[in-house]
This record gives C-alpha cells, structure tokens and sequence, in this order.
C-alpha cells in the first residue's frame, strides 16, 4: 500500500516510528522529572539560606556568637537587647539594675552554641539553644519577632531581652568580685555611698553565662558562689556569706589583747570601761596591781552585715592590801578575777575594722 508521500509503508517503518516517539515521551517525562527535582531543589536551597542566614536562628546565633567573642557592645546593640526600667518593672524586676556586669570583664566563656528547636507560635518564633558556658553545659529559649524589612531582607529583634537580673547579697564585705571584676557595693547601689551593707544589689547581666561571685579582701573571704544565667528577664538570688579571714582573726585577737592590757595598767579595783574588776567591803591600803593572767581565745562570726566577738573566757589577775575596817588589820589579796570578752565589728566605709570591746565578770 503506497502512502500520501508516494512511498511503501511497510511494517519495519510504523514500528521505528513508534519507538522514536516512546523514546521522545520518556525523555520528556525524565527532563520534567528533572525540572521538578532541580525546582525542589532549589526551594530546599533557598529554605535553608533563609533558615541558617536570614532566619529567627541565624538572629539568635548572631547574638550568641557575639557572647562568645565578649563583644558586650555589639551584643547590646542587638535589637531587643537592651532594656529600659519599664521593661524591667513590666518583668517583676528591679527598675534600678546596675549595667556595671554588661561589660567583657564581666562575661563568661561560651562554647558549642548549637540551635536544637525553633518552633513558630503566632507572630513570634521560640529559638532553643544548647551551649556551653563556663564549663557547664546549659540550654536556653530565646523568644524572637519579626521587625519589618532590610531590603528583602526579614529584620528580627528579641520580643523578650535576653538579659537577666542577679539580685546580689552579700554579707561580711561591702566589696565582691563577679568573674573576677571587682565592684564594691557603693558604686552600684542606687544609694551611692549610703547603700546598706546587708541590703541586695541587682545587676543586669547577659544570658546565658555562668557568673560566679567570690569576696577576697584583707577581712573577709569566700570560695565563691557559681550561677547560670539561663532564662531571659528573670531574677537570681544569690546570696553570699563570707567568712573572716585569718589574717583579721589576728588582728582582732591582737586588739583584745590590747584593749585588756591597757585595762590591767589602770591602778584601780573597777577599771573604766573594762570587762573586770573586784568589789570589796573594806578599805584598801595602796594601789590595786592587775595583769591579765590569761587572754581570751578570740573568734570572729558573722553578725548581719558586719561582725561579732562572740563570748569568750578570760581572767585578770589582782594583788592590793587590804585594811580591815572592823580591827584594822591588814591583809593581801591575790586573786584571779574570772571574765568574759566579747564584741561588736563594724566595717568602716574606708574597709577599715572598728572594734567594741565589751563583755563582765561571769556569774556565779
């Protein structure tokens, strides 16, 4: 049978030309399969570029990447960082905070920042981290917002700050160190040099961090007191108890020792201002001679926001003639007059000690 082309249309020819077109339709199924993989492709490319660059973890990275390198400024400048006192106020916090801990002295190191959840929650994105801070391994959930636009590019500001509050106490010495940066209660006590010694003071600080707080002056030390800051815009109690140290248990010996010698020099039986002394009925015939025959062993234990000597054991020994009223006669006394020793410290403004010797005879 000929064809409209003039040509024989043989079997061989129908069936070359069915394969070509089974092989154009094949290839054109695999370039369309090709074409959706490459479009899937790219959509996946360009979801993780805006998830690990552009996205509410690239933000929350960016901030703690900024701890990690004690760049305090840059971090403050991070939208939604810094904090006002209505925000605090708004939080439960103390509106008078001191910024003195917002500062590279003042930080702790972090390690192994590492973005394990984000979860999308109406007009904001819960971002959780796990980290590593001074050591110790933490984790935090930093709460962000969308803030407009850079160009095509979302902005993202923190929707709670991620600062927290260390309310501070510390008891036994108006000056303390925080990661090794000193500060001295006064310079960040919204009373100034009136701040009372046992009252709290409350100190922004980044989050997360490790802080840890120690005492180490002349008078007083402490091991130190180590906290995670871990939760955005929260409050810390730390409370801190130093102890004395040897050196001012020495020197507070030395100055009962003193203050009782001076006591012994007086040639009377009742010593002014002294912890001993010795009444008799009769008249007595010279001048009394007192010495300490043994001094109190002195202790120094925390009294609120100072010190106390609590009561020791001590005894003064007295010789003096003494004339009997009733025949005249005389006799002499030497006696040990048993006595007890304490006392009040208070730590002057100058980090001076002041030292209130008191104490009486023990009773009967």
């Amino acid at each position: 049978m000929d064809n409209a082309g003039g040509g024989p249309t043989t079997p061989e020819g129908v069936v070359a030309r069915r394969g070509r077109g089974q092989r154009l339709v094949a290839e054109l199924i695999a370039l369309g399969l090709v074409g959706v993989l490459l479009l899937t492709a790219l959509g996946a490319g360009v979801g993780a570029l805006y998830r690990d660059v552009y996205g509410p973890r690239a933000f929350v990275t960016h901030y703690l990447d900024l701890l990690a390198e004690g760049d305090a400024a840059e971090a403050l400048l991070v939208p939604g960082v810094a904090v006002d006192s209505v925000e605090l106020e708004a939080a439960g916090l103390p509106a008078s905070a001191s910024e003195a801990l917002l500062r590279p002295a003042a930080m702790s190191e972090i390690s192994d920042a590492t973005v394990v959840d984000e979860t999308a929650d109406g007009d904001v994105t819960r971002v959780t981290v796990a980290y590593t801070a001074g050591g110790y391994a933490g984790r935090s959930t930093f709460t962000v917002r969308q803030d407009g636009w850079i160009g095509v590019v979302p902005r993202w500001t923190f929707a709670e700050s991620p600062l927290g509050v260390i309310e501070l106490t510390v008891r036994g010495s108006m000056s303390f160190d925080v990661n090794g940066f000193e500060i001295d209660k006064r310079q960040v006590s919204i009373d100034g040099v009136d701040a009372d010694p046992s009252a709290s003071v409350p100190l922004l600080v980044f989050s997360p961090g490790l802080y840890s707080v120690g005492v180490d002056t002349a008078i007083s030390a402490t091991p130190g007191v180590a906290v995670l800051a871990d939760s955005p815009l929260t409050g810390i109690p730390v409370d801190v108890q130093a102890e004395p140290t040897d050196e001012f248990v020495d020197v507070v010996q030395q100055r009962v020792n003193d203050f009782l010698s001076e006591c012994a020099a007086q040639q009377v039986l009742q010593p002014t201002g002294c912890p001993f002394g010795l009444t008799v009925r009769n008249r007595i015939d010279g001048t009394p001679t007192w010495s300490i025959s043994r001094q109190p062993t002195v202790t120094v234990v925390p009294d609120g926001a100072g010190w106390r000597i609590p009561s020791a054991e001590a005894v003064a020994h007295i010789e003096v003639e003494i004339r009997s009223i009733y025949d005249g006669s005389l006799r002499n006394v030497s006696e040990d007059v048993p006595f007890l020793v304490d006392g009040a410290i208070t730590v002057l403004p100058d980090g001076t000690a002041s030292i209130l010797v008191g104490g009486g005879m023990e009773s009967d």
